[in-house]
């Protein structure tokens, strides 16, 4: 797929990859085999109608293609950019075997660009005739706006709450313009209330109301996707020097804010000149890659095990490469030094090697004794993932949580302790 030059992208805030042209959907969509037992479809999480949209693509049938596409996904451009389709649907595609399944995402995101741009109806999408139940949905990420959409569909009135000034969670405040534009977030909100969800917005549910507040109201049901909003830290010394932020933070003043803007966007940012960015998933790549693009002479990925055990996805990883970060594997953070005016100038680090595989699968990090050195740096991001938010749990009696302070749910429907509450996403 064509993408920006890294020379070039690097330095600006547009899309890099640039999407298929006709030609190239149609030459892509001829590769698939049509199999009688599509394993792909086994491999989507949401079992998106794969075959069927490509099939219709092939043959140029592309309103028939955007309604299979969206039949079981409601936001496809978004999830024709963002989602790991190497370990799901293309892993399950049988030319992975041969090392080139068929690039399904691209596809996806090409179907769903061109009804973004050609269908005046939401692609036909059937919705069946109102009922008398209520549903509030907690959160306007992309679990709460997946889950308000197939309930729309099914008749049900559903009221969708967001504790910021905007929907879309995560796909807005998280993941940069370069990665997922943010038009093309809206459009899929757009699409959501289009359905006749009613969309309510600078509500913190826990706070402004409580879930037994909503059941006061009149809901019958409550689904909570509220995310995982709560950074995690190092817990290192000079942790709280200025300039050392959490991803989240600094994600959300570049993403949400638009501080790339400054000063015509009212929040700033400082990236300075050496950063290190602290973590191997696709947070800490975006981070760095965001640091670039603010005049940053000089990006680190600090990862304390090898490349191979990133989880960050090879794609962005290989961006962030192209692009000019530096990889400093097997490396581990000991401390953040300051100056006189508690501002971080540099970090103690030491090194690793990988012993035996632990919980997670990956081989466990071991430090090499006497191999301590210091790099400096002006500014440190922490990427090391979120908690899920206690407020809704505290104000909520009765919802059982996990030992890592997750909901407890029924891995098949959902449904938590509290009768009427159901969960889901990152919470």
């Amino acid at each position: 797929m064509r993408r920006q030059d890294p020379q070039v992208r690097a330095r600006n805030f547009e899309e890099v990859a640039l999407g298929y042209s006709e030609a190239d959907a149609v030459a892509e969509a001829n590769r698939c085999l049509q199999c009688p037992k599509p394993l792909c479809k086994a491999g989507c999480p949401v079992s998106v109608q794969i075959p069927e949209f490509i099939k219709a693509l092939r043959d140029g049938d592309m309103d028939a293609s955007a309604l299979a596409l969206k039949m079981k996904n409601s936001l496809p451009s978004v999830c024709g950019r963002v989602c790991p389709q190497e370990e799901q649907c293309e892993k399950a595609c049988v030319l992975h075997r041969q090392g080139a399944p068929v690039a399904i995402g691209r596809l996806e995101r090409y179907v769903a660009d061109w009804a973004l741009d050609h269908t005046a109806e939401p692609s036909g999408t059937v919705v069946a005739s109102p009922n008398s139940r209520k549903v509030a949905v907690v959160g306007a990420g992309p679990a709460g706006l997946t889950c308000a959409a197939d309930l729309a569909k099914a008749g049900h009135a559903v009221t969708l709450f967001e504790a910021l000034h905007t929907a879309g969670g995560v796909l807005k405040y998280g993941i940069p313009e370069f990665r997922l534009p943010k038009g093309i977030v809206q459009s899929e909100v757009d699409y959501v209330s289009s359905l006749g969800v009613e969309l309510v917005l600078d509500n913190v549910v826990g706070r402004t109301e409580t879930v037994d507040d909503l059941f006061d109201e009149g809901f019958d049901a409550v689904f909570l996707a509220p995310g995982a909003g709560a950074p995690m830290f190092l817990n290192l010394p000079g942790e709280n020097l200025n300039n050392v932020y959490s991803a989240n933070e600094f994600l959300t003043r570049v993403n949400l804010m638009k501080a790339y803007r400054f000063p015509d966007a009212d929040t700033p940012i400082r990236a300075g000149n050496r950063v290190a960015v602290f973590g191997g998933g696709n947070v800490a790549m975006d981070a760095s890659r965001c640091a670039l693009r603010l005049g940053a002479k000089e990006v680190y990925i600090i990862y304390r095990r090898s490349e191979h055990e990133m989880p960050a996805r090879e794609e962005e990883r290989e961006n962030a490469k192209e692009e000019g970060v530096i990889f400093k594997l097997l490396t581990n953070p000991l401390r953040f030094i300051g100056d006189e005016k508690s501002n971080v100038r540099a970090v103690e680090c030491y090194e690793m090697e990988l012993g035996e595989p632990d919980a997670s699968g990956r081989r466990r990090p071991i430090a090499k004794p006497d191999t301590e050195f210091t790099l400096e740096i002006d500014t440190a991001i922490i990427a090391l993932g979120t908690r899920p938010n206690p407020v809704i749990p505290g104000t909520t009696p009765g919802l059982e949580l996990t030992r890592e302070g997750t909901i407890a749910t029924d891995a098949a429907t959902g449904r938590t302790s509290r009768k009427g509450v159901w969960c889901g996403g990152d919470m």
